[in-house]
């Protein structure tokens, strides 16, 4: 397994639309490993290939505590099932270091192909069904941050643009 560079925001490459996963190959499985790899060395819960810098519909996440309940999403659609809106502190690998609450649905319903290619759907709520959103925002060139007010998106792009100008 490899493990990938992580895109890290304002990376305009972040804003890419991602394609539909054709088949569920040999590679996208190579994709997939490669993203549980980095995914679990960055100490994430979820990951979205766009985050990568590969923009197919692919979503690896485990929120579990001992990361042993790894779950992939390809070509994932959303439904709403409620009105109910929860807030939570939301974190991103490709916007390190920042946390800001977010309020998204709080309960959705999710089809999408297995590692296997077979389709599947479940319905999420809580931690999940956040974490299913966030990753799918991802996958449509929409990040954590767009959700906060524009003052807010600036301290931060600023913060990681003075610290990629360091690193260089």
């Amino acid at each position: 397994m490899t493990t990938l560079t992580i895109l890290e925001f304002p990376d305009p490459r972040l804003r890419n639309q991602a394609r539909l996963v054709v088949d569920v190959d040999k590679r996208v499985n190579k994709i997939i490993e490669d993203m549980f790899e980095t995914m679990y060395a960055a100490d994430g819960i979820g990951l979205a290939a766009t985050q990568v810098n590969i923009h197919e519909r692919i979503v690896v996440m485990d929120i579990s505590e001992l990361q042993n309940q790894p779950q992939v999403f390809i070509n994932p659609e959303v439904d709403v099932l409620t009105d109910t809106q929860l807030d939570y502190e939301e974190g991103c690998l490709s916007v390190p270091g920042f946390r800001e609450a977010v309020s998204r649905p709080e309960q959705v319903r999710v089809k999408a192909l297995g590692r296997d290619g077979k389709p599947f759907e479940i319905e999420a709520s809580g931690l999940l069904a956040v974490c299913i959103q966030h990753e799918l925002d991802h996958l449509n060139g929409k990040l954590f941050v767009d959700y906060i007010s524009p003052l807010k998106r600036q301290r931060i792009r600023k913060k990681l643009e003075k610290q990629h100008k360091q690193l260089a």
